[in-house]
């Protein structure tokens, strides 16, 4: 632990896979004594998860996405990276940060490049197995590269990397008693649950395969919590009305760790995020990747975890309701299989990553 107080800068913002994890640190690393800084993008997502971390300031810089390189668009794109780091200059003058840390998205990149000007050292972390374009721009001008996993080492061969793992936030630290955390579903014990997630790319394509397989999930004695995204939410809980499948849905829920902690089996994207979380609770998984993710990195996240033998793959171009109901039916009626499954997510990320990273960001001020 750093002896002296430091003041960290944490760019984190644009999705939920980038803002949960640094939240994950910025906890860690006011636990230790150091004031915090975190730096997001204009978005909604960001505005109401910070509504739960009032006790952390926050700067919201203009949301930047990349457009392709021979477009019209690049103008403007560049206009908003300058305009962002003239903003994030005027904070340092301010704020005068010992360290700036980004844990990916464009968001990120002009507090980097504007700490790489100060000459203030600068590290990322890159929480997905294909690195994204904005890790790949800001490894140059950091001192060090931090890894959710092994495999995305290979996009930083002139950089320095350490594997951490992708941290989790504070509230999915603890995990409730399972018939405890179906009550609060109203949901009933006896059943197996799967819970049914989307992330904040889109669910709409794991919403209909779903659909088409309500009726059977309900005559295999199973139940549901299923987190729609804002557009499905109506049309989620008439369908299983009318299937008879007990179901508990939501366009969110905020205390993820009561829906993991009920949980027999996850149907997901693949999201580095969510796949953390997923390891961090041990459980069963169905992947269905987001079939837009930049480079199609969700597919790449989700062949570790088919690899170690922890989850299952449906890709949803080539799933139907025959197909992924197949699947679902069998995993809820393999107990032993769902358990081995668990055992091996848990042992895919550390469980202290939030520790690992708090460290480095100390080590890199140390040297």
């Amino acid at each position: 632990m750093s002896e002296k107080q430091l003041q960290v800068v944490i760019a984190c913002g644009g999705t939920g896979g980038h803002l949960f994890p640094g939240l994950a640190v910025a906890q860690e690393l006011r636990r230790r004594g150091h004031e915090v800084l975190l730096m997001v993008s204009e978005k909604e997502i960001d505005t109401m998860a910070l509504r739960a971390y009032p006790e952390f300031r926050a700067e919201r810089l203009p949301s930047i996405g990349m457009p392709a390189l021979i477009s019209p668009a690049m103008v403007r794109f560049l206009r908003r990276v300058w305009e962002s780091m003239t903003i994030c200059l005027e904070i340092y003058r301010r704020f005068r940060p010992s360290v700036v840390l980004g844990m990916g998205g464009f968001t990120s990149c002009p507090p980097i490049l504007a700490g790489w000007r100060k000459r203030i050292p600068c590290l990322v972390h890159e929480s997905n197995a294909i690195a994204g374009k904005a890790n790949r721009l800001s490894a140059r001008f950091v001192k060090r590269v931090l890894l959710g996993f092994e495999e995305a080492k290979v996009f930083f061969r002139e950089t320095e990397c350490v594997f951490t793992g992708t941290p989790v936030r504070d509230s999915l630290e603890k995990r409730m008693e399972r018939g405890e955390a179906v009550k609060k579903f109203g949901l009933d014990v006896e059943r197996k649950t799967v819970l049914v997630m989307g992330g904040s790319q889109g669910a709409a394509g794991i919403n209909q395969l779903m659909f088409r397989v309500a009726g059977r999930i309900a005559a295999k004695g199973g139940q549901v919590i299923h987190l729609t995204g804002e557009r499905d939410e109506q049309l989620a809980a008439a369908n299983y009305m009318r299937e008879g499948l007990p179901a508990y849905v939501s366009p969110f829920y905020d205390r993820m760790e009561e829906a993991y902690s009920a949980t027999d089996l996850v149907v997901s994207r693949a999201g580095a995020s969510s796949l953390n979380e997923i390891s961090h609770f041990g459980l069963a998984s169905v992947l269905v990747p987001y079939p837009y993710a930049a480079d199609n990195h969700q597919e790449a996240n989700a062949k570790i975890f088919v690899r170690q033998g922890a989850a299952e793959m449906a890709i949803e171009s080539e799933s139907n309701a025959e197909t992924f109901g197949l699947l679902l039916e069998n995993l809820l009626m393999d107990d032993s299989r769902r358990k081995e499954m668990g055992e091996r997510a848990a042992k895919l990320q550390p469980r202290d990553a939030a520790r690992r990273v708090a460290d480095e960001v100390e080590r890199i001020c140390e040297r």
